[in-house]
C-alpha cells in the first residue's frame, strides 16, 4: 500500500502521532506492523566487536571513547577465524544477522579494511546477513562491501541536528548524512536510528524520525536503543527513560516508517518481559541477542540465546529466516 509510505512527515504530525493516548498509540502501529510484517517473527542479530576501544571519538555516551576512562581495554582487530567462530554459534542458535562493529572514527583503506571485507565474505558464505558499522565510509568503500557480500550497514544519526551537537563535537551531523548518503548508492541496505535518554527531548527524539524519514527509501532497519549508562563518560548519571518513552517511540517510528524493521537495541537488558512484549506489539521486530550477557563490550548488557529464545516461545513468536523483509516500495 503505497500511499501508506511517505516521506513528507511535519514536525507537528509526528508531535501529534507520539502524544495520543498509548493504547491508541499502540494500537495504530500494531495495525500498521500487521499490514507490512509477519507479526509472529522476530529478527535476531549478533553483535560481534571486531575491534575495541581506543577510538579517537568523543561521543558523550560511549565505553570506547579513548576520551574517558571506562574499563574497556582496547583490542586489536580480530583474526577472521574467530569471527567465523562466533558467527557460527550464532548461527545454530537461530541467530540470522551478525553485526560486525570496530571503534574506528572511519573506515581507512589497507590491510585492516582489506581483513574486514574479507570476514563479510567468510560470514555471508555461512548463510548469514552482514552488517557492518565501522564509523564513516566513502561512496568507493561502500561499494567494496556490497562486492564482497555486504547486506547492511550501520550508522546511527543518535539524535536531532541540533542536540547532536552538544554530545559529540569530533564528527558532525553532516558527515553523518553524507555516510548514509553513500551507502545508498549502492544496494547495501542501510540501518540507522538513534539513542534515547541523552538528555535530548521529545522534540529531538521526533526530528531524528523525522530525518530518517526523508531517506528514500527509507532505512530497511531503524535501531531504538536506550542510553546504556557507563560509568566514566559524561552521560553516566543520567536520568533513566521511562517504559512508557520507549514504547511511544517503537510505535511512532513503526508508523512513520511502516516497512522498516524496527529494532529494540541497546538497554533492552533492563526492560522486563512484559515491556518488551508491548514493544514487540507496538511494531519492534528486530533485537540483538548475545551468548554471553554482554553486547559490544562488558559495558553494555544484553538479553543471552536462552532468555530470548524462551520469551519468543513464550509469546508465540518464532526467530526469522536469514535475507526475509518486507518488500520496499518506490518513493512516491
Amino acid at each position: 500500500m503505497t500511499e501508506e509510505i511517505r516521506h513528507d512527515w511535519a514536525l507537528e504530525e509526528l508531535q501529534d502521532l507520539h502524544d495520543q493516548p498509548l493504547l491508541e498509540l499502540v494500537f495504530q502501529a500494531a495495525t500498521v506492523h500487521r499490514r507490512h510484517h509477519d507479526p509472529r517473527e522476530m529478527q535476531v542479530s549478533k553483535l560481534i566487536s571486531i575491534k575495541t576501544g581506543a577510538c579517537p571519538e568523543d561521543c558523550s555516551y560511549c565505553a570506547q571513547s579513548s576520551r574517558y576512562s571506562t574499563g574497556v581495554a582496547p583490542e586489536k582487530l580480530m583474526d577472521r577465524e574467530r569471527v567465523l567462530e562466533i558467527a557460527g554459534r550464532a548461527r545454530e542458535a537461530g541467530v540470522s544477522r551478525v553485526c560486525l562493529g570496530a571503534a574506528w572514527r572511519s573506515v581507512k583503506d589497507g590491510d585492516s579494511f582489506d581483513r574486514v571485507v574479507d570476514m563479510v565474505k567468510g560470514v555471508t558464505d555461512l548463510g548469514l546477513e552482514v552488517c557492518c558499522t565501522l564509523g564513516m565510509l566513502t561512496t568507493d568503500q561502500a561499494r567494496r562491501l556490497e562486492q564482497a557480500g555486504l547486506y547492511a550497514y550501520n550508522h546511527n544519526l543518535d539524535s536531532s541536528a541540533e542536540f547532536y551537537e552538544t554530545i559529540i563535537t569530533t564528527r558532525t551531523y553532516a558527515d553523518r548524512l553524507q555516510t548514509i548518503a553513500n551507502v545508498r548508492e549502492t544496494k547495501v541496505t542501510l540501518c540507522s536510528g538513534g539513542i534515547i535518554g541523552l538528555g535530548e527531548s521529545v522534540s529531538d527524539r521526533l526530528k531524528m524520525l523525522q530525518t530518517l524519514a526523508t531517506v528514500r527509501p527509507h532505512p530497511e532497519s531503524v535501531p531504538i536503543n536506550i542510553l546504556s549508562k557507563v560509568s566514566g563518560t559524561p552521560l553516566a548519571d543520567n536520568a533513566d527513560v521511562p517504559d512508557w518513552d520507549v514504547i511511544r517511540m517503537i510505535a511512532t517510528a513503526r508508523i512513520v516508517m511502516p516497512l522498516s524493521d524496527v529494532r529494540l537495541t541497546a538497554g533492552r537488558a533492563r526492560l522486563s518481559p512484559s515491556v518488551q512484549a508491548l514493544c514487540f506489539l507496538a511494531g519492534a521486530n528486530s533485537i540483538f541477542s548475545s551468548e554471553t550477557e554482554f553486547m559490544l563490550t562488558r559495558a553494555v548488557p544484553s538479553p543471552s540465546y536462552d532468555a530470548d529464545r524462551a520469551l519468543l516461545e513464550t509469546l508465540g513468536m518464532v526467530f526469522r529466516e536469514p535475507f526475509k523483509a518486507a518488500t520496499q516500495c518506490s518513493p512516491a
